[in-house]
């Protein structure tokens, strides 16, 4: 089991990794059903501040971690994640869930079968005790929901953990557990692991088959580990038919993450192009995350963000068309049901010409010639994953504005229209103790390399503070 510092002493079962878990579980220290009790109660002193969770499910949790118990026992484990807890966000369907996408303007029917990523962690054994809450159809930085109370950030109540994976980052900086998925189309995976003080991987297009499918749209895993990161990723990196853009089978050694960080060609990108620029604290904590790679030996320059604001606003218009194309379908009474910001801003959307919402898809192209460009000369990028280090948890945005929506996200956007990976790590505090992520990229399908970037990042960055816990009852 991994050694920790007496600052980062491990006192309770739900604050292990899944690495140390099935180590336990094979050294017979504990077992899956005692992981999952303490979990539990864990949940209880957290959830009524948090409100990150959705179908919440204890009975049937406790049945899994009961048969996982008993496979434990007889040395027989169904597969590499048994009986550890992971929570799926919302939007991935489990069978038997209803899929509200966090609007109540959603029929709530239940799924009838698993998404892929779902079946693969069932079918390796993980113990699925709840879903986590998002906001309205994904399309917020927010846990502001029509249908999910108000999901808060563990480091600061008075916080927003972000999104769309809101509950996601929530319960894993505040341990549900050590393993969490979430999706990301232009950070919502990235951006609530940065605010929550997570690893937040958004795999290389197609790397995670997912359904339905959907330009720049992935699943991922939010963890507070690379290695747990990886071993997760070992699980949902696997083809599944439903999925037509999913990638080829591929022998990806996930354990192999020692990646030596000399003579690497490494982007700092401290200004996105467009957007809110990054506040000083972020700014500060990229570079000294750049300066450590700088002195193990890699060779760091300074580049430019590949973002415009053409391109963002093209990403927008074709964003607003697409959501006005689902509100549209919508009686009267079901739309007045929907978040008024996403209403608000989607109805605009009925305005552009198609020419406007065809420009606007052409951007994605625009966007990923960029990202080839940039990284002829460069192995990695490294940047901040956020602008800002936080804001009010009741926002449904940094700027709060439907007109302005996505001015936050043109450090993260790119890379999901690109199809590049990218990993978001904790790389320091504010001065309140806040965390502020710092992003890795890499070239389109070195997803292994971007984690074994990260995970030498760990080693140079050194341990993380404590985590947050419960607040006093």
């Amino acid at each position: 089991m991994q050694k920790k510092s007496a600052e980062d002493a491990i006192t309770s079962l739900h604050d292990l990794s899944a690495v140390d878990l099935i180590a336990g579980y094979r050294a017979k220290q504990f077992s899956p059903s005692e992981v999952l009790e303490d979990l539990l109660a864990h949940v209880a002193a957290w959830e009524p501040h948090l409100k990150a969770l959705y179908a919440f499910d204890p009975d049937s949790a406790r049945e899994a971690a009961k048969a996982s118990t008993a496979r434990w026992t007889g040395g027989e484990p169904s597969g590499p994640l048994d009986g550890v807890p992971v929570t799926i966000k919302d939007n991935i369907a489990t069978k038997g869930v209803p899929v509200p996408l966090g609007a109540a303007s959603v029929k709530l029917v239940p799924a009838e079968k698993d998404a892929p990523p779902a079946a693969r962690l069932r079918e390796a054994g993980s113990i699925i005790f709840a879903k986590t809450t998002m906001p309205d159809y994904g399309m917020l930085s927010s846990g502001l929901s029509s249908f999910h109370a108000l999901a808060r950030n563990p480091w600061d109540l008075s916080k927003n953990p972000g999104g769309s994976s809101a509950g996601a980052g929530a319960a894993g900086a505040a341990g549900y557990g050590p393993l969490h998925l979430g999706t990301d189309i232009g950070g919502s995976v990235r951006l609530p692991a940065a605010w929550c003080g997570l690893v937040g991987l958004k795999p290389s297009f197609g790397r995670v088959p997912i359904d339905p499918p959907y330009v720049g749209r992935v699943a991922g895993p939010m963890t507070r580990t690379v290695d747990d990161c990886a071993l997760m990723m070992s699980v949902i990196a696997k083809p599944d038919r439903r999925d037509g853009m999913s990638l080829p089978a591929e022998p990806l050694n996930w354990k192999g993450l020692e990646k030596s960080p000399r003579k690497l060609r490494i982007g700092l990108m401290l200004d996105a192009g467009v957007g809110l620029p990054a506040e000083r604290a972020v700014r500060e904590v990229a570079v000294k995350a750049a300066k450590a790679f700088e002195s193990a030996g890699s060779v760091v320059t300074e580049v430019n963000g590949i973002l415009t604001r053409e391109m963002l606003d093209g990403l927008d218009n074709f964003w607003r068309a697409r959501m006005w194309d689902d509100l549209s379908k919508l009686t009267p009474a079901d739309q007045a049901k929907v978040l008024p910001y996403i209403f608000k801003w989607g109805a605009s959307g009925a305005k552009l010409s198609g020419v406007d919402v065809i420009r606007g898809f052409n951007q994605t192209m625009a966007i990923r010639a960029a990202a080839s460009k940039l990284f002829c000369e460069l192995d990695y990028v490294i940047s901040p994953s956020a602008p800002n280090v936080n804001y009010p948890a009741d926002w449904a945005s940094p700027t709060n504005d439907p007109m302005r929506p996505f001015e936050h996200i043109a450090f993260t956007v790119p890379w999901n229209m690109s199809e590049n990976p990218a990993v978001t790590i904790n790389g320091g505090f504010d001065a309140s103790g806040f965390p502020i992520g710092v992003q890795i990229i890499g070239r389109r399908f070195d997803d292994i390399g971007v984690l074994g970037l990260a995970k030498a990042f760990e080693g140079l960055r050194g341990p993380q503070r404590p985590w947050p816990r419960p607040p006093a009852k």
